[in-house]
């Protein structure tokens, strides 16, 4: 079966000379890691950032309090599979195969983000500037215009159509095909897919509602991602069902693995569409049993005080 034998190339190539084009070019696997300085330099910062903000936070208020053992956890767990997803083989694997591309991008999108997102690493990263600065990058936020954009990026219909119009602009054949032509064009493609998809859960988790209410917040959550549930999966149905290929060369290692072009667009479709969909759905059934047992608290403690 294609789609099996084109996952167990991709497991075995996890383990690609970046002048290679081809699988049979491919000399020294090992050689296949990314060493990019403008995607490593702030993944490895980010990393140290949070580690030392986290470090002084513990030691002022306690270990876990300031920023969860839950959120470290999530943090290091996000920050791996970023930084696998952007420099293991499967980065020079998704610059020749539709498939590999695919998985690269929901790694980003829907498990990376969310889980960066739920680590709420703004506390760790202020903290890990020196006392005297710390004042300083607090007031930053509170200019109009970063608090203006803030507001409005904020807005969960703003945060979901921000990650909406990224995925659809990025899949469009021209932009694609740029994306692939052009590094720092591809640069700035990972970068909006992780930057809106970060903003998107982060609204999600941690977003504004009526006075901060969570029963509005979760219910907010579940109307967005109903909305991303649809219009993915409209965009991975069409990859899917479509009879001529979007992008030509981001098919060119389809052969070496037993799949015809097509195939292998549908393949990338059918991930968007299906297993993309499902974590979408996931986490609305989150956020709706949340929903459902904060409501029923708020009726009982009604009819307590009615009592």
């Amino acid at each position: 079966m294609p789609a099996l034998r084109s996952f167990a190339w991709l497991l075995a190539l996890l383990a690609v000379p970046a002048e290679a084009h081809g699988l049979s070019d491919v000399v020294d696997p090992s050689s296949l890691w990314s060493v990019d300085p403008w995607l490593l330099i702030p993944l490895y910062a980010i990393g140290i950032a949070f580690y030392v903000g986290t470090l002084r936070l513990w030691r002022k208020a306690g270990a876990g309090r300031g920023v969860s053992f839950n959120q470290v956890a999530a943090f290091w767990s996000g920050w791996l599979v970023t930084a696998l997803a952007v420099t293991s083989p499967l980065h020079w694997l998704g610059e020749r195969l539709f498939t590999a591309h695919m998985i690269e991008h929901e790694l980003l999108m829907v498990v990376a983000a969310p889980l960066i997102a739920f680590a709420r690493i703004n506390g760790p990263l202020l903290w890990s500037l020196p006392s005297w600065l710390r004042p300083a990058a607090g007031r930053l936020f509170s200019l109009q215009p970063v608090a203006g954009f803030w507001g409005f990026a904020s807005h969960p219909a703003s945060a979901t159509a921000l990650h909406g119009a990224a995925l659809w602009a990025w899949h469009a054949p021209p932009l694609y095909a740029w994306a692939l032509e052009n590094t720092t064009v591809h640069r700035l493609q990972h970068f909006s897919f992780f930057a809106t998809a970060l903003l998107f859960w982060w609204v999600l988790l941690y977003g504004r509602g009526p006075d901060r209410n969570t029963r509005v917040r979760d219910g907010i959550a579940i109307a967005c991602l109903f909305v991303t549930v649809l219009h993915s999966g409209v965009l991975g149905a069409l990859l899917t069902i479509s009879p001529k290929l979007w992008i030509p060369d981001q098919v060119v290692l389809a052969a070496d693995f037993g799949l015809s072009p097509l195939e292998d667009q549908q393949l990338a479709g059918i991930l968007m569409w299906v297993p993309m969909g499902t974590l979408y759905t996931g986490a609305a059934l989150f956020f709706a049993y949340r929903w459902l047992t904060a409501m029923d608290e708020h009726v009982r403690s009604s009819i307590r005080h009615a009592g």
